[in-house]
């Protein structure tokens, strides 16, 4: 789905049949002028994102942005400023504001884990623990707050975890399927495959063919040791339990990646407001 056909949808669920309060007591013709009001810090995203919601109930709304993603933003900022049908401002203000306040407090939980590995190697990933048909916002969120995207779906990458490789009876039976499953559908995908022990990371290396290597729980004098013996080899990811008051060690041992779901699905949504200006 574009963006446009999912902001279609959450708009749907919001509007139904139609907005009955506003049509009850808000004139047709009706012009209305709101701005949108930063209430807590924070790194601010999202902000076409819910201009688009305005410009979907109807073109002819006027949507001046005053600041861009990924900026800093403290109370009282003015983010933006919408014109046109009142009732237009009404219905789809629920909406816009459930974007860009959850995007804005992921992207605010981002840039603190970014910056808490400032000046290192280490790139911060997001990944699929996001919440149902909002994925694409919620990645595009972690980027403006300076983190990068892992794979977007089950479809741009081969990612061999846990699961699959006990189902598919081990590490070289999987990584051998991948390679096969690839070549007889004629697809160029970039393989990553989780360790979960030392004995399963040997393996992994006298298997080959793959891309990345994804070192999952282990701790930072653990990872050390494992990036030793990958020794640049493949590309790196440390995964499991990293929080922000040990992401600095596991990025000091200079992995490539930190993979972390709670930059998506433990947040808090940024305060922000729309407010009617009294013409």
């Amino acid at each position: 789905m574009t963006t446009e056909e999912l902001i279609y949808k959450a708009l749907e669920e919001d509007i139904g049949n139609g907005d009955h309060t506003s049509l009850a007591t808000i004139e047709e013709e009706a012009i209305g002028t709101a701005v949108m009001l930063a209430k807590e810090k924070g790194v601010l995203a999202g902000t076409e994102i819910a201009g688009k919601v305005f410009k979907l109930l109807n073109p002819k709304t006027s949507v001046d942005i005053f600041i861009q993603d990924g900026a800093f933003i403290s109370p009282g900022d003015k983010i933006m400023v919408i014109s046109g049908k009142s009732r237009i401002l009404l219905s789809g203000e629920r909406t816009a504001l459930n974007y860009i306040q959850r995007m804005s407090g992921i992207a605010t939980f981002t840039r603190v884990m970014v910056e808490q590995i400032a000046g290192l190697h280490t790139k911060i990933l997001d990944t699929r623990k996001t919440t149902p048909c909002n994925r694409v916002f919620e990645k595009m969120a972690v980027r403006a707050g300076g983190g990068v995207n892992h794979r977007f779906g089950l479809y741009d990458m081969i990612m061999i975890k846990d699961n699959h490789i006990d189902f598919a009876g081990g590490i070289q039976a999987a990584i051998e399927k991948a390679h096969r499953y690839l070549e007889a559908n004629n697809l160029n995908l970039k393989i990553e495959i989780e360790a979960r022990s030392f004995e399963e990371l040997e393996k992994i290396l006298k298997a080959g063919g793959i891309h990345r290597i994804m070192l999952d729980n282990f701790t930072p004098e653990e990872l050390r040791k494992a990036l030793k013996i990958i020794n640049n080899r493949y590309e790196t990811e440390a995964s499991g339990g990293i929080t922000l008051k040990t992401i600095r060690d596991y990025a000091e041992t200079g992995v490539d990646y930190i993979s972390v779901g709670a930059l998506t699905h433990h947040i808090k949504s940024l305060d922000i407001s729309l407010k009617a200006v009294n013409n």
